[in-house]
Formats: C-alpha cells, structure tokens, sequence
C-alpha cells in the first residue's frame, strides 16, 4: 500500500518502481489538496487500487485503511510504502522473507545496523533516535526491535485479522503504538536491515509540541500493555513482580521523607529508621528489574513465529 498526502512529484515515480511480484498496489490519497490522485491514475498501472479520503487522517489512518482493503483483496501480505519515494522497493523479497520463510508474523526495516548508518546525522538525532528506540522497546516489549518510527513494514494477514486497528492510534505515533497493539496480541516481529533513502521531502512535524506527546502516548501505552498482557489475558508473575515493586518504592518514599523531616532539627535518625526507609527502596528496585528481566524473556521474537 502506498499511503500519501501532497505528492503529486512522487507517487507515480513509486508506483512504476514496484516489483511485478505484487498483485495489488493500494494507493491511499490522504485528502491531497494537490494531484496526487490524477498522478497515480496517470501512472496507467492496472494492479492499483485508488482510495481517497474526504479529510486527512494522518499517516496511521492513511495505512490503517490500506490494510483493511489488502484484507477485502484477499492479499497475503500487506506492505507499506510510502509515496514520497524513501522507501526502496529493491529491498521488498529482504522484507518479506522472514514472513515468507514462517519465522516472523510482522517485519520491520531497520536503518541502523551498522555504524555507517549513522554517519553524517547530527549527534542530537542519534541521541534522539537511541532514547526513542529504548522508550518504544519500554511500552511495546519488543526488546528487540530498533528504529520504531521507521514505517517500512510487512505483516501476514494472520496477524492482521487479529489485530483491532481501531484501537490503533493514527497520528505521528501510529508507527509506535502499532507495535504495542502487536505485543499484546504477542505477534513474532523481526527487523530487517534497509538503508535510509532520504529525497527532496521537508518533514514539517513540530517536535517541541510532538515530543511531548508522545512521551505520554509511550505511558499509556506502556501502562496498557501491562494491564493486558500480564494480567487480563494471562496472571503473570510480572504484574505481581511490578506491584510489589512499585509499593515498596512508594512506601520507601514515603518512610524516607519522614525521617528527612524528622532529623532537620537537632536529632539525628536512628539505624533503625534509616533502614525502614532505605530497604523498601532497594528490594522495590529489584522486584522492579526482575519484572524487566521477564518482559525482555516474554518479547515475541521471529523463533516463535507460525504462519
């Protein structure tokens, strides 16, 4: 599917490049105040598929509606490409073949594989990228996966049936929150190493004001994915580890502040009470990366896949 918005120079060029393999090309114009339409009509390939939004619904409703007519058109596998060109389909059969071969459900393209990748990016986009990463692998529990806003993607249709995609949210951080909808459901996803292609597109995304934001949709996904993976569908001893944890912590905390406040004067804190308020910190802080231990365990790696 070929999800896009304002790229009337780009999108036939995408088109005519996809392999003769793919059966269906599903073009998503994401109320384009521009041609984009008339383009990838223009473009006179026969295996593609127009679908065109009234309003814009972002990027993750743009795909989430390709998704769902890959479903109707009885395809396999769905894959996403975006119409700005920056998404080679030479490397479609890498993207693929996990899938392909029955040891991954969903498969992921990677840019940062190896220390080339990242030359030339500026030390603050590294360091974004690398806090990003840890923050997704935080809320999703693919431990892992990296690059999780790269959107080259392919899934089975077995993992697409399972999946609400209405739940999926569809702004800028439907890219992250696809992976935690995924983990719940305990889909086996795999990267796939992909250089970067970057053309002539200026990405206009305020990041002081998307930042924020998506710190606080990683929380509550983070928190979601808890609730259901380990104590819905499954009583784990990972929610009791993180419960524990998470009480003892607050209770230290608690302890800590009153003997804080309570050697200001001219008396001093018994060993006692330093220890009441020091050893629930620390057995919290275990329990606490125990239950990280086996979340990292429980990640749904490529060796557990069946198609």
């Amino acid at each position: 599917m070929v999800p896009a918005y304002n790229e009337e120079k780009l999108i036939a060029r995408t088109i005519s490049t996809m392999p003769d393999f793919v059966d269906h090309i599903v073009v998503i114009d994401d109320a384009s105040s521009d041609e984009t339409a008339s383009e990838a009509i223009a473009a006179g390939d026969p295996r593609m598929v127009l679908i065109r939004h009234e309003d814009n619904t972002g990027v993750g409703g743009a795909v989430c509606d390709g998704h769902l007519e890959a479903l109707r058109l009885g395809c396999d596998v769905s894959v996403v490409m975006a119409g700005d060109g920056q998404m080679d389909p030479a490397y479609l059969p890498a993207l693929l073949a996990p899938i392909c071969d029955g040891t991954a459900l969903f498969t992921k393209a990677n840019r940062f594989y190896s220390r080339d990748s990242y030359r030339g990016m500026p030390k603050y986009r590294i360091l974004g990228n690398i806090i990003l990463s840890f923050m997704t692998k935080l809320a999703s529990g693919y431990w892992h996966l990296f690059d999780p806003q790269n959107g080259y993607t392919a899934i089975h249709r077995t993992a697409l049936e399972r999946l609400n995609l209405d739940r999926v949210a569809k702004d800028y951080s439907f890219e992250n929150d696809l992976l935690i909808n995924l983990n719940i459901l305990r889909i086996p996803a795999c990267d796939v190493p992909i250089p970067a292609v970057y053309g002539s597109e200026v990405s206009t995304m305020r990041m002081h004001k998307v930042i924020p934001a998506l710190i606080a949709q990683l929380a509550r996904g983070t928190g979601r994915r808890v609730v259901l993976k380990y104590v819905v569908f499954s009583f784990s001893p990972i929610a009791l580890l993180l419960l524990a944890g998470l009480c003892l912590i607050t209770f230290g905390g608690v302890a800590s502040t009153w003997v804080l406040i309570h050697t200001l004067g001219p008396t001093s804190a018994s060993a006692g009470s330093v220890l009441l308020a020091s050893l629930p910190i620390l057995t919290g802080i275990h329990f606490l990366i125990g239950a990280l231990m086996l979340d990292i365990q429980e990640s749904p790696d490529r060796r557990a896949a069946t198609v």
